[in-house]
């Protein structure tokens, strides 16, 4: 009983070291917003707890083997918010935190969506929207095919969803058996111009992708306990592709971007980030003072 009541103890200093490393992503993205001229914080706030439970506590990837065989795929697709998977990649050492500085500037490794040619640690350009669950899908059964035991992972935006190449490639995974695939959906609840129910027919996702014939879980994806303890459940049924609905808040974190559809294309103001920043009690990952 000692042994269990001390590794809950650690458990929960673990959760708390992830959550306190959510804070400090969230800062970095909007003081990359506000220095780069760059908006999008809507979908970077909201994904950034599944982005952290996937690095820190799931791929198996890591800077020093970022092209072996049977490493982990990841696949960004929702690439318009990519400060916070570059603030992520960052802080887990896959190149240089002084690099965050020059996000969305002309010639930088680090534009406003993601591109393999500029930063070749990424397995793939992304920012077309309905794309990256083909491109996963693709890979999944490549690396089946190969006999390579890997997994392959796509996070996906809920307006992704509006596209038919995303259930072609939904059917596709079915047909083909790829329990190596898990599909992430950032169900935030707002795209571009507007929100997701009222474009989409007020549907439940969870409902589409099982009716699909995927094994699907719905969770609090602004939760990180929820999402270490479902990650570790993948697969989630032999013979079927995974999904996790992850039900988030755009503009998590930040009590005046919340679920704001204008904080989709807004830039932070010097008083926005001055605001954020002493909400979220936390300094970016990089400033030139911690340099």
């Amino acid at each position: 009983m000692q042994k269990n009541l001390y590794k809950e103890l650690l458990y929960q200093k673990d959760i708390q070291m992830l959550e306190n490393k959510a804070r400090g992503i969230r800062a970095t993205c909007i003081k990359m917003a506000h220095d780069g001229k760059e908006g999008h914080l809507n979908g970077a706030l909201s994904c950034v707890d599944l982005l952290v439970g996937l690095y820190y506590t799931w791929l198996d990837v890591t800077p020093n083997d970022s092209h072996r065989k049977d490493r982990d795929r990841f696949i960004f697709s929702k690439g318009h918010a990519c400060s916070s998977l570059y603030a992520v990649m960052a802080d887990r050492g896959f190149f240089p935190k002084h690099w965050i500085s020059s996000y969305a500037q002309n010639d930088s490794p680090l534009p406003s969506h993601p591109c393999i040619h500029a930063l070749p640690i990424l397995e793939c350009s992304s920012g077309s929207l309905g794309h990256g669950l083909g491109m996963a899908t693709g890979m999944s059964y490549g690396l089946r095919m190969d006999g390579i035991q890997a997994r392959v992972v796509v996070l996906i935006s809920d307006g992704e969803c509006n596209e038919g190449s995303t259930w072609e490639a939904a059917t596709f995974a079915v047909a083909n058996r790829l329990d190596n695939l898990l599909l992430i959906v950032d169900n935030n609840g707002i795209q571009s111009v507007g929100r997701s129910d009222s474009l989409m027919g007020f549907t439940s996702l969870e409902e589409k992708y099982t009716a699909f014939g995927w094994t699907t879980r719905m969770i609090n994806g602004n939760n990180i306990i929820e999402i270490v303890e479902t990650l570790k459940e993948f697969p989630f049924e032999k013979g079927r592709p995974s999904a996790i609905i992850a039900k988030t808040v755009a503009g998590a974190g930040v009590s005046f971007m919340k679920n704001q559809v204008l904080w989709h294309y807004r830039v932070p103001s010097d008083e926005d980030l001055k605001k954020a920043m002493q909400e979220l009690s936390e300094v970016p990952i990089y400033t030139e003072s911690n340099a």
